[in-house]
């Protein structure tokens, strides 16, 4: 992530603040980030199609200060705590979703994290002597490679160009 990292540091330091960027090894990163020993950090919060109690892991109250939580900004926000409840316990799909939006709303507002960048494609390269069943399935990896199948008439047309 030291690519996306360096991205920002000429916009921090015309704030007049002092960007140093350093690679740690894994195990070192690791520890850090359980300690919450660091001024900034590059993660990803996985979602599913149905949001539930990990977000109290990840955005609530409680987490803020237990080593090894993955609620990296130290969030402690009665109202993300609140929204989170509403999440976990909605009574429909309309009333979760309602309460997922609330929730990113707030957490942006707040600036607890700068997006950085968000991509709803899965990118992979192959050669293309395969097929696939059309239509592919709404999530995963394109169903790569499982399933995939060799199409030797593709595969034929490659040895030919």
């Amino acid at each position: 992530m030291e690519r996306i990292s360096l991205f920002y540091k000429p916009s921090v330091e015309r704030l007049g603040i002092t960007v140093n960027l350093r690679t740690v090894d894994d195990v070192q990163y690791q520890n850090r980030v359980r300690d919450f020993d660091f001024d900034i950090t590059t993660t990803v919060w996985p979602q599913s199609v149905s949001p539930g109690n990990e977000q109290r892991e990840w955005f609530g109250s409680l987490a803020a200060d237990q080593p090894g939580s993955r609620n990296l900004g130290g969030i402690k926000n009665p109202a993300v705590d609140a929204i989170i409840e509403r999440i976990i316990f909605a009574k429909s799909r309309v009333e979760q979703i309602a309460a997922a939006k609330a929730l990113d709303r707030v957490l942006l507002w707040n600036v607890y994290c700068v997006p950085h960048f968000n991509y709803d494609q899965q990118r992979y390269v192959r050669w293309d002597r395969f097929s696939h069943p059309d239509p592919l399935p709404k999530y995963g990896v394109s169903g790569f490679p499982n399933i995939w199948w060799y199409d030797s008439d593709k595969a034929a047309k490659l040895k030919r160009s």
